[in-house]
């Protein structure tokens, strides 16, 4: 079975900790990387320590799982090679010999440029200017760094075999939907698509082979950088509120904004999503930190969940009520059978 993990809005929605949860409790065979780059973080907190990630799979805590970064990806090597290393993950790991490599004159480039750094908000990763390279058909690949060479493969090869034999694979895709090339708040926007068809793309597996899509929204969206944000609430309100957050990559003040209804029913819609995981339940309600059953959540926090439902047409199966993996309620079996 093939499952898609995706943002439904401008990132940061905690799809690390849904991916997370979903990996301890799945168990899949495998966990494959779609998205950008390394322009994305990805926080898992477990048992107290801070995972903060940039390339390796959110799902890296199941041990047993093969991880890959497909083909669509783009590898800063320096950023690969630490995880690798600081993660003990060097036997599991696989990179699509395809993907495109970062090199210090496209970090120059973003960082130096008034258009992308300036007026875009750019994370100045490198990201957009390897992703120009690569359309104009002169980007250097990961087959080209023997530093990399212990850890290629071919992704797509490898994803179609589990998925044929019938074993678990989740592909987890990066930023969000309002963040896409083509559909997003544009040219407020990332360096090409964010959705699951182009996350199918990126590991090299087609559509017909994908069972469930999932989409991640959080109960108070955030936006770091430039870019329209409808919902928008003042800095003062969100203090008061208690939610302040800052970038995993860029460590800048993320905004926040009310949920939008509107945006998450059209980024289920072209997503094709089957699923909502909903994040930061916590945040509308307090008395929710923590919970891990349905039944134990406010009378506040079930309006919210059932409202999200009935106006996105998506079911909610999973509910985050706080930033360790564990604190999760699981409503899969009850909802989808």
């Amino acid at each position: 079975m093939v499952t898609v993990v995706v943002g439904g809005q401008w990132g940061d929605e905690g799809k690390g900790k849904v991916i997370s949860y979903l990996c301890m409790r799945d168990k899949p065979h495998v966990i494959a990387r779609a998205g950008v780059g390394p322009n994305a973080g990805h926080t898992v907190m477990y048992r107290g320590r801070k995972y903060p990630l940039r390339l390796t799979p959110s799902g890296f805590l199941h041990s047993d799982a093969r991880l890959l970064i497909g083909a669509g990806v783009l590898v800063n090597p320096k950023v690969m090679l630490e995880e690798i290393e600081q993660l003990g993950i060097e036997q599991r790991i696989g990179i699509d010999r395809r993907c495109g490599i970062i090199e210090e004159e496209h970090i120059s480039r973003d960082r130096g440029s008034e258009h992308l750094a300036g007026k875009i908000g750019s994370t100045g990763t490198g990201c957009g200017p390897a992703n120009m390279d690569r359309a104009a058909r002169k980007l250097r690949l990961a087959q080209e760094v023997p530093e990399l060479e212990p850890y290629l493969t071919d992704v797509a090869e490898e994803l179609n075999r589990a998925a044929d034999e019938g074993r678990r694979v989740l592909i987890e895709s990066s930023q969000g939907f309002g963040l896409s090339l083509f559909y997003g708040t544009y040219p407020y926007v990332t360096s090409k698509d964010t959705t699951a068809g182009m996350a199918c793309v990126d590991v090299g597996i087609g559509p017909r082979k994908v069972k469930e899509v999932m989409v991640v929204f959080k109960s108070f969206p955030t936006r770091v950088g430039s870019g329209p944000f409808p919902t928008e609430m003042p800095q003062e309100e969100a203090e008061r509120l208690g939610i302040v957050e800052y970038g995993t990559v860029t460590g800048r003040r993320r905004r926040i904004g009310w949920f939008d209804y509107e945006m998450a029913r059209y980024a289920a819609m072209l997503n094709s999503a089957s699923q909502i995981a909903l994040t930061c339940i916590d945040y509308l309600d307090r008395s929710c930190r923590g919970v891990r059953s349905y039944e134990e959540l406010s009378e506040k926090a079930k309006k919210f969940v059932e409202e999200v439902e009935r106006r996105v047409g998506v079911p909610v199966t999973i509910i985050s009520t706080g930033p360790e993996v564990e604190d999760t309620i699981d409503l899969r079996e009850e909802k989808l059978g």
